[in-house]
């Protein structure tokens, strides 16, 4: 086998399925399996994947392991040459495992590759390649100095590359991390001492000193919605620091002073992503676009949601909106990878986003990379089995 899929999911049921339709629409054409783990799930993941992929290997812990420990029992389950590490708040293109893949065996030292993500609204994210936060990069992350002056204090964001450039970085995001089995094998999988939030660097980290190369490829777009898989409170704030020691530790020698100047400082840093993360109020759409040629779901659409629905087929063209308008894309009639080029085509025009997946009765999106996301239940759409007849005691 090629290629096998590694999804962790905890309480993101709906864009789970979004995640697994877009991956086996990548998958047709690559020997590969998909292996979701659920860590304890309370808003029937498991349920929705045993009727609607039924197919799909789906790993029940009876507890929240954490991320490291989560992935390494679904990768003790792999069977494929490659894994590929991906988040369930994610969609992926139809080309993207066959592009990554045809990469990564063009590199001769290959350690992690990962691709180019960008948020609900089609905008990068600069996690998608990163430096190695040796204490003094992270000095330059935590004190904003990489922003002042990029070109010399860049390291945190690789930011030696582009967006729009592929090559050798250092650090690469859990989100999204294809590697060889054997390797992830050969180095012990994620730390299971880290419970979350560092286990990505650690993992890119030991990959380079065993020798390898780690890359960015920018050539496939796959859409994270992140804000969604992670509820910025008190609990991440602890969490958070907790793992900066952890690798900190781990990796560096450092002083007694510069370890209390770091502790400061990363108490600083939690404290901006817990309140980054805060919920923003949310504006409601004035009307929405549906990028479709059903008639029957835009009325049921304009009767659900109480505002205008104007469709618009595939060959769309958005000029940018004076008005609060939410594009929202029929899946049933449109590929993943026209629905990322059209949120990358048509960012920061005014315009929020949201798919229907397909066969599906909800739409969802996200508007901001700090937003949890939303998700909108439609009645009535289309007949298959409810997901949440009752309640879990």
């Amino acid at each position: 086998m090629q290629l096998s899929i590694i999804i962790l999911n905890y309480n993101v049921r709906y864009f789970l399925e979004l995640c697994v339709l877009s991956v086996q629409n990548a998958i047709q054409n690559i020997d590969a399996e998909i292996i979701v783990i659920d860590n304890h799930s309370q808003d029937y993941s498991c349920e929705m994947m045993k009727q609607r992929f039924p197919n799909v290997k789906l790993i029940e812990n009876k507890e929240n392991t954490g991320f490291p420990k989560g992935n390494n029992i679904g990768v003790n389950e792999a069977k494929g040459d490659y894994i590929c590490i991906l988040n369930p708040d994610t969609v992926v293109a139809e080309d993207t495992f066959t592009k990554v893949l045809a990469f990564a065996k063009k590199q001769n030292d290959i350690g992690i590759i990962g691709c180019k993500l960008i948020d609900g609204t089609g905008n990068f994210l600069p996690e998608s390649k990163r430096g190695t936060p040796t204490p003094f990069v992270a000095f330059t992350k935590i004190t904003g100095l990489y922003k002042i002056f990029p070109k010399t204090f860049g390291k945190y964001y690789a930011q030696h590359l582009s967006e729009n450039e592929s090559g050798k970085v250092e650090i690469l995001v859990g989100a999204f991390m294809l590697m060889k089995r054997e390797l992830y094998n050969e180095i012990g999988g994620f730390d299971e001492n880290c419970f979350m939030y560092s286990d990505d660097i650690d993992l890119s980290y030991m990959c380079l000193k065993k020798g390898k190369s780690n890359y960015y490829f920018h050539e496939t777009s796959v859409i994270h919605y992140k804000g969604e898989s992670t509820i910025k409170d008190g609990i991440y704030m602890k969490r958070n620091q907790q793992a900066m020691n952890f690798f900190f530790k781990k990796h560096f020698r450092v002083s007694f002073f510069f370890t209390i100047f770091m502790k400061m400082g990363i108490v600083f840093f939690s404290l901006v992503k817990m309140f980054q993360g805060k919920p923003q109020p949310k504006s409601n759409p004035d009307n929405y676009i549906l990028v479709s040629n059903d008639e029957i779901l835009r009325e049921k659409l304009e009767n659900q949601l109480g505002k205008t629905v104007e469709i618009q087929d595939a060959k769309f063209s958005f000029l940018k909106s004076s008005t609060i308008t939410e594009i929202v894309f029929d899946q049933n009639q449109l590929d993943f990878k026209t629905i990322i080029n059209a949120l990358e085509a048509n960012k920061n025009k005014g315009f929020t986003f949201k798919i229907l997946p397909k066969s599906s009765h909800f739409i969802l999106g996200s508007n901001s990379s700090f937003d949890r996301g939303e998700v909108v239940e439609i009645s009535d759409f289309y007949t298959f089995k409810n997901y949440q007849l009752t309640a879990k005691n």
